[in-house]
């Protein structure tokens, strides 16, 4: 299965900024050496801007998320980059490094911002903890000096214009991510308080020493007091009193977690969870991250891309990819704008039929409804074929749905024996890799000792070696599906931005009316349009989306519908 090799750009220039407004800049060739000689500009954002205006050009620099933010706050939009930062990170996973972000320009170590899971990313890289940079001419010989090196392993991969296009792809999410954060989500402050005052009460008063309760919850604490039957008050939120107040009242739990609970029947039991429902919600999107991450009427979280060893984006403070269903009511659409909401479905399941290249696989994935085809195809229910579906996926055992999995297993060979394939290198210790390339993580060197063979015949093996095998089996299971979801969404989004305006004939400033990308998560994509381009908007997305399938899967009988919906607030879209 080939993958067509998409044009790296007809200009490259490498680019460091200045102190000031200024920078260096130096042509390149297409194989990163030196296409003439440095030059220092006063304005960046107005050099920048007028080689946009010249021709397509694909600007190198250290990472996008600093360049590119500066030079977007100056006003100057770009179409191409090749950004060493995420390029690196790439191509120290697929050459077995551990921890890839933790490596640099040119391999100097840099603190890694870069976690291998949906969490929030700690400290800022190359942040005033960091050693000094040294000067504009040493920065820009280093910086083409790894554009260079860079190139030149993609060429020697398996698959070089694959990488190429991930590493294009990884680039292009850089400029996208710094132009959402600029952009911002609409987001009505007014409608968010008046949601938290409705389920949490008035706001409580700003003092001095511990926060006060909003009303609902110093209510709920004085009914789960009373219900416990407890002589002093039970503070809901601390572990310890409340298990010593449940034993105290006859009830024996080893755990207050939420799922623990809802298997108990007391009068109390509803108090306590609605008690944790609404703190959760005071905590990660009460008063206090609407006045943080809030203003001027918009959202701006600071997106991570590649921030997940998948693939997936994350975000660095505000929780951007974790919006609860409840505040989607505040996201609503400028006067005379409107929300373009757009995501894949069933995308997972439709890549691995890709992947796997199975015919009848795909000819179930041509449905509207993929599980509803499946059903068909082994019997049964649809609730019993998705769920059969994900455990084959994800390694289950398909607990109800067992006899559902055997017959999916039979009925579709060359899908199951792909993701059971990948769980067996993933058991035996070896890396695989995304549609495009992406590596996973290697097994760490405890996974290796506990897993180990003794040289010893009579010396038994370590209990918990099977259990860690079979945990490396379902993550590389789950791996080579989710990455590859996360490449196709990757290139569906970088070529939407420039349908939409980011790319080649992107301005310095956009029109008046331009749509922008305001959100991307991993399958979902929201475009803020004024509501005459709406239609326009939805066909770009599934241009976008057709394009991207040729791109990363080749010559595949699989559809990757993109369903839309025009709203004024993202609520109403689901």
């Amino acid at each position: 299965m080939s993958v067509p090799c998409r044009t790296l750009g007809n200009v490259r220039i490498a680019l460091v900024a200045g102190a000031s407004t200024g920078g260096l800049v130096r042509p390149l060739r297409d194989d990163g050496t030196l296409a003439g000689p440095a030059e220092s500009v006063p304005d960046l954002a107005a050099y920048v801007a007028a080689q946009e205006a010249a021709g397509q050009v694909r600007w190198v620099w250290r990472a996008g998320r600093l360049d590119y933010a500066r030079l977007l706050r100056s006003g100057a939009r770009v179409s191409r980059c090749h950004d060493v930062e995420l390029v690196g990170a790439l191509l120290a996973a697929r050459d077995g490094q551990a921890n890839p972000a933790s490596v640099g320009i040119a391999g100097v170590p840099r603190r890694g911002d870069v976690q291998p899971a949906d969490t929030e990313p700690a400290a800022l890289p190359f942040d005033a903890g960091d050693a000094p940079e040294p000067d504009g001419p040493a920065r820009l010989a280093t910086l083409i000096a790894a554009h260079a090196d860079q190139l030149a392993r993609i060429g020697t991969d398996p698959h070089p214009a694959k990488f190429a296009l991930l590493a294009a792809a990884e680039s292009a999410g850089a400029l996208a991510a710094v132009e959402m954060s600029a952009a911002g989500l609409p987001w009505r402050a007014d409608v968010h308080d008046q949601l938290l005052t409705g389920l949490l009460g008035a706001r409580p008063p700003v003092i001095t020493g511990p926060a006060l309760r909003p009303a609902r919850l110093a209510e709920l604490a004085g009914r789960i007091t009373a219900e416990l039957g407890a002589s002093r008050p039970v503070n809901p939120e601390s572990r310890t009193q409340l298990l010593r107040a449940l034993t105290a009242a006859g009830i024996r739990v080893s755990s207050t977690r939420s799922a623990v609970l809802r298997q108990l029947d007391h009068p109390v039991i509803p108090l306590l969870l609605e008690y944790k429902e609404l703190t959760r919600l005071h905590a990660a999107n009460g008063w206090s991250w609407l006045d943080a991450w809030v203003s001027g009427g918009r959202f701006r979280p600071e997106y991570v891309v590649g921030g997940v060893v998948s693939g997936r984006w994350a975000s660095r403070g505000g929780g951007a990819l974790q919006i609860p269903r409840l505040l989607r009511r505040a996201v609503v659409a400028d006067p005379g704008w409107t929300l373009v909401v757009a995501d894949a479905a069933q995308l997972e399941p439709r890549v691995l039929a890709a992947l796997a290249d199975d015919r009848s696989f795909a000819q179930a994935a041509a449905a509207g409804d993929l599980y509803a085809a499946i059903a068909a195809a082994i019997g049964g229910d649809r609730s019993q074929a998705k769920v059969a579906l994900l455990s084959a996926m994800y390694g289950g055992s398909g607990g109800d749905g067992g006899r559902s999995l055997a017959l999916l297993r039979r009925r579709f060979p060359q899908a199951a024996a792909f993701v059971e394939s990948a769980a067996r290198a993933g058991e035996e210790g070896h890396v695989v890799r995304s549609v495009l390339g992406r590596a996973c993580p290697p097994p760490s060197a405890a996974w290796r000792t506990l897993t180990s063979e003794s040289a010893d015949p009579d010396e038994a093996r370590d209990p918990g070696a099977a259990a860690a095998t079979r945990a490396r089996g379902r993550f590389t299971r789950n791996f080579v599906v989710q990455a590859s979801a996360a490449d196709w969404a990757l290139v569906m989004l970088a070529l939407l931005r420039t349908r939409l305006g980011g790319g080649p004939t992107a301005t310095a400033v956009p029109q008046s009316g331009q749509p922008e990308l305001v959100f991307f998560q991993h399958d979902e994509v929201i475009v803020h349009c004024p509501i005459e381009r709406a239609a326009e908007v939805s066909t770009a997305v599934q241009h976008a989306a057709a394009e991207a399938t040729g791109l990363v899967f080749g010559d595949t009988g699989v559809s990757f519908p993109m369903t839309t919906a025009v709203v004024g607030c993202y609520a109403d879209a689901k």
